[in-house]
């Protein structure tokens, strides 16, 4: 008799055999989606007219961008310049921000998504006390919303993934990412795609309506910087260490506006799901995404998860679209060899402060930093796959055959139920349970905020070490003294043994329970499971063939959900003598905008979240949070107050901020808000990517300061004046007037606007724009393209 891990295995070589046959062209992106096939011949069609009309090698990035353009025979294409009206394969919504964007795409009046796309419920769900009665808490708590998101999901043609399924890019590299994909997603870390060969980008949730709605989305053409790896991964160095590298190298903001191209020998030496972690955390650095070639090591993990068709497919084009070309050229090389890669730890803070472990200790010690850690947290979208649970129980049970455990609490996340049910089958989540630790639920949990923490008390100086993407002030536990730092969840594992910073676990050694000093072993774990995957519980909904007789209400009442109303249109006139709302000090990331954690409740209902607007912003008068003069009143108050008052009294204000405003999270809420609370301009030194096209697509003025300095010249009482707006024009600035008390300043304000998003601004909003387009009849009628070519 055949065993059935045996069988699955023979079934998975030939279906990747017939996928190899020439004549094998119909295969489908995902076992989910059986009418919407892989488009490797149109995006062949495509690139090879791009090709003659560039004639130049070209990168492997460019060449899954550029097959995905509109029209690639007239665009212009130049890095760093020009836009790109692209065609993305599919559309990816967490939660969060998927109630924005969904309730913008009902606005719409479309009846049907344009191309595949999915909801996955993973970032309402609190970390209190264990995965399963967290989970259930969050289905009573949430159950509004669910129900809003599964009906809207029903009636337009998405795909839902339920509470406790996984986290989005989790789901998404083992059931949809495939070699030379073109996705957006509504987050940040939606890159993580990228360690299947797949293009993964983050936008806010009216890049998703666009798209949704089969209009071209917009993408200023990248630069490609390109990570030269040789050597090979071994000991306690981990993919984690290749990204936190990049980010000390590029810092939080070295790429911003570039695609992170890895390629050369060291690729072998990772595994898919280690490649997805590097390109996960690109997200740290600005990066636009990032994305490995096509190796073995992807077709194996594709095998692994049921799409041996897609494999072979793939591979017949590996080196036509999925292979850079010889000689292609790069912006920016970084060459990095792993053989002598050390293990890093981040932050605190910020994710580009690094320390590699050897100094770790002294650095922490000559810092201040709280050298206690109080707890230990692995999993999140970035490190939770088998092989990372793997090595993390590899290093937990050899701790425990020497009678030691964890030292502190050690909170486990697994990426997805079907990580979960595998590693519950495997034996892992008993050893993490012997270890000392507690299982959440299979959600994003801590990593966003979403943390009922107890052990310390708000203000309190305190330590802890994560697995994590991001360590920004609060992310974690919203308390503003937690120095948080992020590593690789080996790490993590072996620091929670001893529970302090000044701990290497390549060198120094424990006392086992019997008295006798020992060191940990480097850590191991198997990169698939030998007796393949576990699916678990069934948590994906299809949506029915027709969602014509499917309801989906909002309750005017609600405090969740709050249908949209259009922003007004501009009124053809300067905005003379603005007040200036807010001057932010320093980092101002969308966390500082709009707060996550509790509120994370409200994202869909704008006006209740605009409560949270710049609560976590300093200000620059007082360094104080959410504590600012009203230059009305006279008064001090928490700044969404002011910010009412100022519309209540129709007062335009603006907000000025310093380097990288708006870093982080995809959220389009940090650029609705202050939209929908009377704010017409962010003015800063300079924008996060992602951010800057938020705030253009709700209607908002994003400039930039042409001399940084000038900064300095606003004064919070100061009034603010941008002059000649009718004559707005693609690369010409903004004239601005700053009046302090009887003196004036006259300056020039940048901006990256182009024909088409001047339109946004001049409609009020690019849905506006779309409305009227669609009413018109003219080129926002949504038709659905073709995708099974």
């Amino acid at each position: 008799m055949i065993k059935r891990p045996q069988l699955a295995r023979q079934l998975l070589a030939r279906r990747f055999h017939l996928a190899r046959n020439p004549l094998w062209q119909k295969v489908p992106m995902s076992n989910f989606e059986k009418n919407d096939f892989l488009p490797y011949q149109k995006l062949s069609e495509t690139l090879r007219c791009v090709k003659s009309r560039l004639k130049r090698p070209l990168t492997l990035s460019e060449k899954v961008l550029y097959s995905h353009l509109d029209e690639p025979d007239t665009q212009d294409i130049k890095r760093g310049e020009s836009y790109l009206r692209l065609r993305p394969d599919r559309v990816a919504m967490q939660d969060a921000t998927a109630q924005m964007a969904l309730l913008q795409f009902i606005s719409s009046g479309l009846k049907k998504v344009a191309v595949p796309s999915t909801v996955h419920c993973d970032h309402l769900i609190e970390a209190q006390v264990c995965g399963t009665e967290d989970l259930a808490r969050a289905k009573d708590m949430h159950k509004e919303v669910y129900d809003f998101l599964g009906s809207a999901c029903a009636k337009y043609g998405l795909g839902f993934w339920e509470p406790g399924s996984g986290i989005i890019h989790q789901i998404i590299l083992e059931n949809y990412a495939f070699p030379g994909l073109l996705m957006i997603g509504t987050d940040s870390h939606t890159p993580n795609g990228g360690g299947l060969g797949g293009l993964c980008i983050g936008v806010g949730g009216a890049d998703a309506v666009d798209v949704m709605a089969n209009i071209p989305w917009e993408l200023k053409c990248p630069k490609v910087i390109g990570c030269h790896l040789t050597g090979k991964i071994s000991g306690w160095t981990s993919p984690k260490d290749v990204i936190l590298k990049m980010a000390e190298i590029l810092t939080v903001k070295g790429g911003t506006g570039a695609i992170i191209e890895y390629h050369g020998s060291g690729v072998e030496s990772i595994s898919c799901t280690g490649m997805a972690t590097i390109c996960n955390m690109g997200a740290e650095i600005g990066a636009t995404t990032s994305l490995f070639p096509l190796n073995q090591r992807m077709i194996k993990y594709l095998c692994a998860t049921g799409r041996g068709e897609i494999a072979g497919l793939a591979q017949k084009y590996q080196k036509e679209l999925l292979t850079a070309d010889k000689n292609c050229k790069y912006d920016q090389l970084i060459e990095i060899n792993l053989d002598t890669l050390e293990p890093l730890i981040n932050g605190p803070f910020t994710p580009d402060l690094a320390h590699p472990i050897s100094k770790f200790g002294e650095n922490s010690k000559k810092n201040g930093y709280p050298m206690d850690i109080k707890v230990g947290l692995i999993g999140s979208c970035t490190n939770s796959s088998y092989e990372d649970m793997g090595r993390c129980a590899n290093i937990a049970k050899d701790a425990l055959s020497h009678g030691l455990k964890s030292n502190i609490p050690f909170n486990v996340t697994p990426g997805s139920e079907q990580i979960r049910a595998t590693i519950e089958r495997d034996g892992m989540f008993e050893v993490f349970e012997q270890f000392g630790g507690t299982v959440l639920a299979n959600a994003c949990g801590p990593c966003i905020g979403q943390w009922d923490r107890k052990d310390v008390k708000m203000g309190e100086k305190n330590t802890i070490v994560t697995s994590y993407n991001r360590n920004f002030t609060g992310r974690n536990d919203a308390n503003p003294a937690t120095h948080c730092f992020v590593t690789s969840p080996e790490m993590v594992t072996a620091l929670s043994i001893c529970g302090r910073l000044d701990f290497n676990p390549l060198k120094d050694e424990l006392e086992g329970a019997d008295g006798k000093k020992f060191k940990l072993k480097p850590p191991h774990g198997e990169e698939l499971p030998a007796n393949g995957f576990d699916p678990g519980q069934n948590t994906y909904t299809a949506p029915p063939a027709s969602g014509d007789d499917v309801k989906v209400a909002v309750d005017p009442k609600s405090e969740r959900l709050q249908v949209l109303a259009p922003f007004e249109k501009w009124d053809g006139k300067d905005y003379v003598d603005m007040t200036v709302l807010i001057k932010i000090k320093g980092k101002c990331t969308t966390d500082h905008i709009s707060a996550a954690g509790p509120w994370l409740k409200y994202r869909g209902h704008l006006d209740n979240i605009s409560n949270n607007l710049f609560i976590g912003a300093v200000n620059a008068e007082n360094n104080e949070m959410n504590k600012l003069k009203n230059q009305r009143s006279g008064e001090y108050a928490a700044v969404p107050d002011v910010a009412r008052d100022y519309m209540a009294n129709k007062l335009k204000w603006v907000a000025v901020g310093e380097e990288n405003y708006g870093e982080g999270s995809s959220r389009e809420h940090a650029a609705l808000e202050p939209r929908h609370l009377g704010g017409v301009a962010i003015i800063v030194k300079s924008f996060a990517r992602i951010h800057e096209t938020n705030l253009k697509k709700q209607g908002m003025l994003a400039l930039t300061f042409a001399n940084a300095s000038d900064y300095d010249k606003v004064k919070p009482d100061s009034k603010i004046s941008l002059l000649n707006l009718k004559d707005l024009a693609a690369g010409k600035p903004v004239d601005c007037e700053i009046k302090n008390g009887g003196s004036s300043d006259k300056i020039q304000l940048n901006h990256s606007f182009n024909e088409l998003q001047i339109k946004w601004f001049q409609a009020g909003s690019a849905l506006n724009m779309m409305k009227e387009l669609a009413s018109g009849g003219g080129k926002g009628d949504a038709k659905p393209k073709d995708t099974k070519k």
